[in-house]
């Protein structure tokens, strides 16, 4: 599994509340999404910047998804380009389903 992290700056235009009606509004593409196992959206406490977290079963997965285009859209939509960084993932603990998924 691979975990990636998504930052970026939110431009001054957005409020807290814009950034999460934003968004609340995005979540629904993310639903069966080849390859997605879980996807959090984040929002600084000082609303000023913004991550996401996704799992992901495979690297080449997230590699595709993580485009130069897909960067462009963001940078368009918040204000920033983000930055992308992965980590392998070797254990997951999901205390709502009460298990512990590790890879080998």
């Amino acid at each position: 599994m691979i975990t990636t992290i998504i930052q970026f700056k939110l431009s001054s235009s957005f409020t807290p509340q814009k950034a999460r009606a934003a968004f609340a509004e995005s979540a629904a593409k993310f639903l069966n999404m080849a390859g997605l196992i879980r996807k959090y959206f984040l929002l600084a406490e000082d609303g000023k910047s913004a991550a996401s977290v996704y799992l992901w079963e495979s690297r080449v997965q997230a590699e595709a998804f993580f485009t130069d285009s897909w960067k462009d859209f963001i940078a368009e939509k918040y204000g920033y380009r983000p930055t992308v960084t992965y980590y392998e993932c070797s254990v997951v603990v999901d205390n709502l389903s009460g298990e512990i998924i590790t890879v080998p």
